[in-house]
């Protein structure tokens, strides 16, 4: 019995052996992730704002990456009422920013510190919408004074947890902000910036990509 055992296995496994000069099969690859579809949010409106400062290096920082398709939303180029209404105006200034928000995967959105909060016109774009936010992931970029927009910070985390978004942990704040770049628009300190930033936007794309092929496995139901 030992040895029909024995020659029964030497069988089989001569049997499954590739033959002389054949080249064993590959498994496939495994097909790459598609990239984040990221929609920056530029928050202020104010005249002389600084923030398309920020937005421009924060949008080459995202484009030195492959694992992000950006575009841009700024809240100084829509015009959408405070009333709520279902105005023929409201529509017009809606569609140049809900399909946008609709096809993103993830978000980066960039605010100063007004009176200890966020500015009125960023609430107002966010309010206006509900499940362009839903099961995603925001990250949040604050400038400011002495406390570099973080208490804006803070209360977007507050809005967006209402609109069940995941508020990335860690943020990227300018204190001190318009001393803080130089003529170029570029930060005057070159390492720690652009090290904070890399940190936020590896949250946020793992965010982006776990929530996506969730929602893809099980539809939010929230």
């Amino acid at each position: 019995m030992k040895t029909a055992t024995a020659d029964s296995t030497a069988t089989a496994t001569a049997a499954d052996a590739p033959a002389p000069g054949s080249t064993p099969a590959l498994a496939p690859l495994p097909e790459p992730d598609p990239p984040v579809r990221l929609t920056l949010v530029v928050g202020s409106n104010r005249e002389g704002r600084f923030g398309p400062v920020v937005a421009d290096w924060l949008l080459s920082r995202i484009r030195e990456r492959d694992d992000f398709l950006p575009e841009v939303v700024d809240v100084a180029s829509v015009h959408l009422p405070t009333t709520f209404s279902a105005s023929s105006e409201a529509a017009a200034e809606l569609a140049k920013v809900t399909p946008g928000l609709a096809a993103a995967d993830a978000f980066v959105v960039l605010t100063p510190e007004y009176n200890h909060s966020f500015p009125a016109g960023l609430k107002n774009l966010i309010d206006w919408h509900y499940t362009e936010w839903r099961a995603k992931p925001v990250a949040l970029v604050s400038y400011g004074g002495l406390a570099g927009g973080l208490r804006a910070a803070e209360h977007l985390r507050q809005v967006f947890a209402e609109l069940h978004a995941v508020t990335v942990r860690d943020t990227v704040s300018f204190h001190g902000a318009g001393a803080s770049f130089d003529e170029e628009g570029k930060p005057r300190d070159t390492a720690g910036p652009a090290a904070a930033v890399d940190v936020m936007l590896d949250q946020l794309a793992w965010w982006a990509r776990a929530l996506r092929e969730a929602k893809e496995k099980h539809p939010y139901v929230g």
